[in-house]
C-alpha cells in the first residue's frame, strides 16, 4: 500500500456517507518512520542466520538483538515494542541457539491465545533444526499425539491454561522436559492482567517451583505491546526479576486514523423518545462494505460474538448487491468455533482468499498477516494498549494503513472521540495483576500442594507474605494437612480441574442444534443465563437459531434454525451486600466513600424482545438460579439531608427523581472508569439504590466483575475526584435532552435503562465534587465500627 493510500481509502469511505451525516470527528497522520538496524550476534549459530534470511530477514532490528542478548546471557527480560516490531525473533535467537548447542534443552512458549500459538509454532517449525521437533500441546491436541510431544518434543507450544490443566498436575509425565527447560517464552505478556493475570502469575511460580524440583533454571523471556512500566509488569507476572528493553528500532509506515462517531438515527428508528446512534457494528459493517469493494484486505474488531457475527453478515448482504463474488470473500472469526473452523479463516485470510474478517478480540494477537491495508476498531476495546495492537494488525512490514475507530453509543466511546488526545496523546496503562488476591491464592496453593508438598522455603517466592494466611484458611477447610514438614494435599483428586484461571467459573456450556445433534459452539458458564436462556436469539457463522432449552447441571444449551425478526435483551435483578468496609473517607457535608468486599448476587428474570426498529415487543419472565460474585466495590453515599438539600450544599432533588439520578450516575461513572483503571465496561458492574441496608443512604457501587476483585474498583478509590469529573463533563457534553446510550444509558443495564435522569445525575455528582473540593482532608472513620453487622 503506498503512501498517501490510507487517505484515499478513507476518502472512498467518507463518499458512501449521505449528505445530512458527518460522522468523522477527528483524523490523525502517524509519520512513518525509519528503521534502524544491528548486526547478527557472533553467538548466533550460521546455519540459523542462513534460515532467517531465506524467510526474508537478512538483517535484524536494533531492539531485537537488545532484547536477545540479555536472554542469552542469562537475564531474563520483556520486550515491549509495537504491533509488527519483530518481537518473535527477540526469543527465537536465544531459544533456537540455545537448542542448537545443548542437544538436551527444552524451551516452553506460552501464549493466551491458540491463533497466536499456532502462527508462532509455523515460524519455529520452518527455523528449527530437525531435532528439535517444536510442537504444539493445548486442547486442540489429539489425545493420542500427547505422549509423543511429552517424549519428543524439544520446543512446547502451549498456553497458561495446559500448563495449568495439563504440564504441572502430572510433572513427573514431563520430567524428561523439566530437567532440561532453559527458557520459557511468554508471548503478548500484556494480555495477563485482572483476575486472568493474577492466576497466571502464581502458575508461572508454580512453574519454576517444578523447573527447580528437577533442577532447571530457566530464563524468562517475555513479549509484550508497549506499556507504562514493562519492566514492573514483568516482574510482577514472572515473580523474577527482570530487564525491559522498550526502545522500538523497526521502520513503521505512515497510519491515518479516523475517529467516527456513527450519526443518530430517527426517532423512527429507535423506538422510543431518547435519541440514539446508528450502532457500531453496523457502521462497521458499512466502512467493511466500502473497504471491500475498494479491494482493501480489513480487519474489522467487534466487541463481542454476536457483534461479528452481525457485523460480517450485514456486510455480505451489502456486497451481494455489487458483487456476489466479493461477498463470499467476508467472513466472521470469533472464540467459541470449533478448532478446524478456525484454522481454516485462518488460512484463508493469511492467504488473501478472504478480504474482510469481522472478528472478535481472538484475532487481536492472532496470525501474522502481511499485507492488510485497513482496520476498523468497532468499540473501545477497554485499554489504549488493545487499541494500538488492534490498530497495528494493518500496515505490517511497513506498509501505510488506515484505522478507523467507530464509537458506540456508550459514554467512554463518545468521550474519546471528541477528546482525541486522551487516546491518541495518552501513554499507554500499565497491567493490573494481584497475586496476593486470597481468592486467587487460595485455588493456586492447593493446586501447588497437590503438585508437591509446599514448604516453608518455597513459600515466598511462591506466594509472598499472604501464604501463611491462605493456608490457615485451607487447612482449616480440610483441603491441606499442616504436618511438621509442610502442607500436603489431602484428597485422592487433584483439585486443577476445579480452578478456571480465566474466571469463567466452571465447564463451558455447550451449544448443540437439537434436531440434527451438530455442535455449534460453546459460551462461558457466568454467560449462559444471559446469552443462551430459553428463547434467546443465538447467531453462528451467520446462522441464526432460537434457544429451547438451557440445562446447567449439563451444561448444554439445545437449540434449533429459526431466523426470526427480533432480537432478546436479558434483564437481570442484582443487590449487593457489603460483607467487609476495608476503606472509609467521611467527608464533611454528608458524602462518605468506601472500599471493601462485597458480594453481588444477580438473576436473569426475563427477556425484551425487540422488532427491528428497536420498539419492545414484549417481555419474558424466566426463572433461572441466581449467581453470587464475591469481588470488591468502590461505592459512595450522600446523607438524606444533602440529597434533599437540608444541608448547606444540598441538591434539592424531588424524592421521585432520586433513584433515575443515582442509576444514571452509575451508569456513567462505569462507562468513565477505564479511563483510569486498566479495564472496560465489561469487567466491572454497579447497582445504585435510595436506602442501601449497609450505609442506610442514597448509595452508588461500582464493582469488579472478577471473583476476589482485579484491582479496578480500587483504582476508582484512589482516583475518585478525577474519575467523576470525568463522568460529570461526559454526561453534561452530550447533545442529548434526557439521556442516551452516549452518556447515562447502558448496553447491559439488566432494567432496561429504567429510571434514568440525565440532569438528576449531573445533581448528583456535582454535589459528590463539591464535598471533594470543599475537604482536602476527609476523615477516615474506625473501620471496626463500620463493619459491625456488615
Amino acid at each position: 500500500m503506498n503512501r498517501g493510500h490510507a487517505r484515499d481509502l478513507l476518502d472512498q469511505v467518507l463518499g458512501g456517507v449521505t449528505a445530512n451525516e458527518d460522522p468523522l470527528r477527528h483524523v490523525a497522520t502517524l509519520p512513518a518512520r525509519d528503521g534502524e538496524h544491528a548486526d547478527w550476534p557472533t553467538w548466533v549459530p550460521d546455519p540459523l542466520v542462513e534460515r532467517l534470511r531465506e524467510s526474508g530477514i537478512d538483517r535484524p532490528w536494533a531492539h531485537q538483538v537488545a532484547a536477545a542478548d540479555l536472554a542469552r546471557a542469562g537475564q531474563h527480560v520483556v520486550i515491549a515494542t509495537g504491533t509488527a516490531s519483530g518481537k518473535s525473533l527477540a526469543y527465537q535467537l536465544p531459544v533456537l541457539a540455545g537448542l542448537s548447542e545443548d542437544p538436551r534443552a527444552t524451551a516452553l512458549y506460552l501464549s493466551p491465545t491458540k491463533a497466536l500459538g499456532a502462527d508462532q509454532l509455523r515460524a519455529a517449525v520452518e527455523l528449527s533444526e530437525r531435532d528439535v521437533r517444536p510442537a504444539a500441546y493445548d486442547g486442540d491436541t489429539p489425545q493420542e499425539d500427547r505422549e509423543w510431544v511429552r517424549a519428543h518434543s524439544r520446543w512446547v507450544f502451549t498456553n497458561p491454561d495446559m500448563l495449568h490443566l495439563g504440564v504441572l498436575p502430572r510433572h513427573q509425565r514431563w520430567a524428561r522436559f523439566l530437567r532440561r527447560l532453559s527458557f520459557v517464552v511468554v508471548d503478548e505478556c500484556h494480555t495477563y492482567r485482572g483476575l486472568f493475570g493474577s492466576h497466571v502469575a502464581v502458575v508461572l511460580r508454580r512453574l519454576s517451583r517444578i523447573a527447580a524440583r528437577y533442577g532447571a533454571s530457566p530464563v524468562f523471556v517475555l513479549a509484550s505491546a508497549t506499556s507504562a512500566d514493562p519492566q514492573e509488569s514483568a516482574t510482577r507476572l514472572t515473580g523474577r526479576e527482570c530487564v525491559a528493553v522498550d526502545r522500538d528500532t523497526a521502520p513503521r509506515g505512515e497510519r491515518v486514523v479516523a475517529l467516527w462517531e456513527p450519526p443518530l438515527s430517527s426517532d423512527g428508528e429507535t423506538g422510543g423518545a431518547a435519541p440514539s446512534r446508528r450502532s457500531a457494528g453496523a457502521e462497521a459493517a458499512r466502512i467493511l462494505t466500502d473497504l471491500v469493494v475498494a479491494g482493501a484486505r480489513t480487519l474489522v474488531f467487534v466487541r463481542s460474538r454476536v457483534g461479528a457475527e452481525l457485523a460480517s453478515l450485514h456486510a455480505r448482504d451489502a456486497l451481494a448487491e455489487v458483487d456476489a463474488g466479493l461477498a463470499e470473500r467476508v467472513a466472521a472469526y470469533r472464540s467459541g468455533y470449533l478448532p478446524e473452523e478456525r484454522r481454516e479463516l485462518e488460512g484463508a485470510l493469511a492467504s488473501g482468499e478472504l478480504l474482510g474478517l469481522a472478528t472478535t478480540s481472538a484475532l487481536e494477537l492472532g496470525i501474522d498477516i502481511a499485507g492488510l491495508d485497513a482496520v476498523v476498531v468497532a468499540g473501545y476495546p477497554g485499554t489504549r494498549a488493545s487499541f494500538w495492537q488492534q490498530a497495528g494488525r494493518a500496515g505490517r512490514a511497513g506498509q501505510s494503513s488506515l484505522v478507523v475507530f467507530v464509537a458506540r453509543d456508550d459514554p467512554m466511546d463518545t468521550y474519546l472521540v471528541h477528546h482525541p488526545e486522551a487516546l491518541l496523546g495518552a501513554p499507554v496503562e500499565s497491567t493490573v495483576l494481584d497475586p496476593a488476591n486470597p481468592h486467587v491464592l487460595a485455588p493456586q496453593l492447593a493446586c501447588a500442594a497437590a503438585e508437591l508438598p509446599l514448604t516453608p522455603d518455597c513459600l515466598p517466592a511462591l506466594a509472598g507474605g499472604q501464604a501463611e494466611t491462605v493456608l490457615a484458611g485451607l487447612v482449616e477447610a480440610g483441603v491441606v494437612r499442616r504436618r511438621p514438614t509442610g502442607w500436603y494435599w489431602t484428597h485422592r483428586e487433584r483439585p486443577h480441574d476445579q480452578v478456571d484461571i480465566r474466571g469463567s467459573g466452571g465447564e463451558q456450556v455447550v451449544v448443540v442444534e437439537g434436531d440434527t445433534g451438530r455442535l455449534l459452539g460453546t459460551v462461558a458458564p457466568e454467560t449462559a443465563c444471559s446469552s443462551v436462556h430459553p428463547g434467546a436469539v443465538y447467531l453462528h457463522r451467520g446462522e441464526s437459531f432460537v434457544v429451547d432449552e438451557l440445562d446447567l447441571d449439563e451444561h448444554l444449551a439445545l437449540v434449533h434454525a429459526e431466523a426470526p425478526d427480533w432480537s432478546t435483551f436479558p434483564r437481570t435483578a442484582t443487590d449487593v451486600v457489603v460483607v467487609e468496609e476495608e476503606r472509609r473517607l467521611e467527608y464533611p457535608g454528608g458524602l462518605t466513600v468506601g472500599f471493601g468486599q462485597v458480594d453481588v448476587i444477580s438473576q436473569v428474570v426475563g427477556y425484551l424482545r425487540r422488532g427491528p426498529s428497536g420498539a419492545v415487543l414484549d417481555q419474558v419472565p424466566l426463572d433461572l438460579p441466581s449467581r453470587t460474585l464475591r469481588t470488591r466495590a468502590v461505592w459512595y453515599s450522600l446523607s438524606e439531608d444533602l440529597v434533599r438539600g437540608v444541608a448547606p450544599g444540598g441538591a434539592g432533588l424531588d424524592p421521585a427523581r432520586v433513584p433515575g439520578a443515582l442509576h444514571a450516575a452509575e451508569h456513567a461513572a462505569i462507562g468513565l472508569l477505564p479511563l483510569f483503571a486498566t479495564c472496560d465496561r465489561w469487567d466491572i458492574g454497579g447497582v445504585s439504590t435510595v436506602v442501601h441496608e449497609h450505609t442506610g443512604e442514597a448509595t452508588v457501587f461500582v464493582h469488579d466483575g472478577h471473583p476476589g476483585g482485579a484491582g479496578f474498583a480500587e483504582r476508582g478509590f484512589s482516583a475518585l475526584m478525577p474519575w467523576l469529573a470525568a463522568t460529570r463533563e461526559a454526561i453534561t457534553s452530550c447533545e442529548c435532552s434526557a439521556g442516551c446510550p452516549s452518556c447515562v444509558q447502558s448496553p447491559k443495564c439488566g432494567n432496561g435503562n429504567e429510571p434514568l435522569d440525565k440532569a438528576g445525575a449531573v445533581v448528583v455528582l456535582d454535589l459528590v465534587l463539591s464535598c471533594l473540593r470543599r475537604s482536602g482532608s476527609p476523615l477516615v472513620a474506625p473501620l471496626a465500627a463500620a463493619n459491625e453487622g456488615g
